[in-house]
């Protein structure tokens, strides 16, 4: 098995190919270069992988297990598994490179961790790290998701943290994220930004990829373990992408492993502004200081995107994903609205487990795979849980499916 942090791409100069790299104004460069080599030299350092280690196993509650959903797997005609990081502390893979950005950041004397968040599952997780080591943490929110994941804003402010409602725009991650950089660009000196996803200007993608990869290593000897054998398929939905990361860098090399990767199809996928299926609509460009593809107009700016999973909804993609669809070696589909809800509710009453409407994503996918005749093993990366999603589920597909309200 590889170590932890132990890959060729990107290079240097933060390429996965042609995608990547740092796109940024030259007095910012200055400071990110800081961050890259802070962060290549402490990779290195044996105490710090052993205390990231200590607190996945004993603060996050690593190794998560994997599941096989037997239930699901009966009525579907083939054998499906969950990698269960809904089950880490805080609810979702997040926490994974929170804690080893939060730790960074500590180590190189910052005062403050910002970001941005969608669904709320990352400002959770770094407000619960920021809490942890012990900095002021500030997180920029869309509007609209604020209202949407009300739940994971008073979980924030619990932690400490502060909210900043993001006002312009569409009012989601998008916009979320053009806040925090400029809050970021205001004093880049004590304030460390600790991008969400695989995404942003070098060394985040492979920063962020890293920290994730222990879902894919240990899912690869769990598997191995469980069944004798390694999965045939694993699915992971991608928005910005880091959980799909984590869980498929372990397998990169397995040929014979297939990777699907889940875009949001949203309302309706030929209608710009009404889905975010970066990789399946969008063309190579630059936003957010990277080259990826990118949903985008025709002078280049950013589209508009839409999807119900506010952790989904960005208009670009991490290049590592990029890189990988070019290359083949990752299959990159979509998934709409009205498949992810119906995937939400298959799992939460077949299992007894409420996924996050962005997991629903790479569930649904999965349904759609065995109900197309895959007969191969499925292991699906359940990114998240659904607390934060029951509200909004339930008042906008309640009636649909048999959930009232009775107070």
């Amino acid at each position: 098995m590889k170590n932890t942090f132990d890959y060729v791409l990107p290079n240097e100069q933060g390429f996965f190919g042609e995608y990547g790299g740092s796109f940024i104004p030259e007095q910012l460069q200055t400071i990110i270069d800081e961050i890259t080599a802070a962060y290549l030299e402490i990779r290195q350092d044996p105490a710090f992988v052993e205390e990231l280690s200590e607190l996945y196993r004993h603060y996050v509650g690593r190794p998560s297990p994997i599941f096989h959903a037997r239930n699901l797997s009966a009525k579907y005609g083939t054998d499906i598994y969950l990698k269960r990081e809904d089950l880490n502390h805080t609810g979702a893979h997040k926490i994974n490179h929170c804690l080893g950005e939060a730790l960074l950041a500590k180590k190189m004397g910052k005062q403050k961790l910002i970001a941005e968040t969608g669904a709320g599952q990352h400002g959770v997780a770094l407000a619960t790290a920021a809490a942890l080591v012990g900095l002021e943490c500030d997180i920029y929110m869309g509007e609209v998701d604020i209202k949407k994941e009300h739940p994971n804003v008073v979980r924030m402010q619990i932690l400490g943290a502060k909210v900043i409602p993001a006002t312009h725009g569409r009012k989601t991650l998008k916009e979320a994220v053009d806040a925090a950089f400029e809050g970021y660009v205001k004093d880049p000196v004590t304030q460390f930004y600790a991008i969400g996803s695989v995404v942003g200007p070098h060394p985040f993608p492979m920063m962020v990829r890293d920290f994730q990869s222990i879902v894919g290593n240990e899912a690869k000897e769990q598997f191995m373990e469980m069944t004798g054998g390694l999965p045939d398929n694993i699915v992971a939905c991608v928005g910005g992408g880091s959980n799909a990361m984590g869980i498929f860098s372990a397998f990169l090399d397995d040929k014979a492993v297939a990777l699907h990767g889940v875009e949001p199809s949203g309302r309706n996928l030929d209608e710009d502004g009404e889905h975010a299926a970066t990789i399946t609509k969008g063309q190579p460009g630059i936003m957010h200081g990277f080259k990826s593809y990118m949903l985008q107009d025709a002078q280049g700016e950013p589209m508009e995107v839409y999807s119900v999973a506010s952790g989904l909804d960005y208009p670009s993609v991490g290049p590592q994903h990029s890189y990988l669809k070019d290359l083949g070696r990752v299959q990159y589909s979509h998934i709409n609205d009205a498949e992810a809800i119906d995937a939400f509710f298959d799992l939460s009453r077949m299992e007894g487990i409420i996924p996050a409407i962005e997991s629903a994503h790479a569930v649904a996918h999965a349904i759609r795979m065995a109900k197309e005749g895959e007969r191969g093993t499925i292991l699906i990366n359940l990114s998240g849980r659904g607390d934060k999603d029951i509200d909004f589920v339930a008042e906008n597909y309640g009636k649909q499916y048999g959930v009232m309200n009775i107070l």
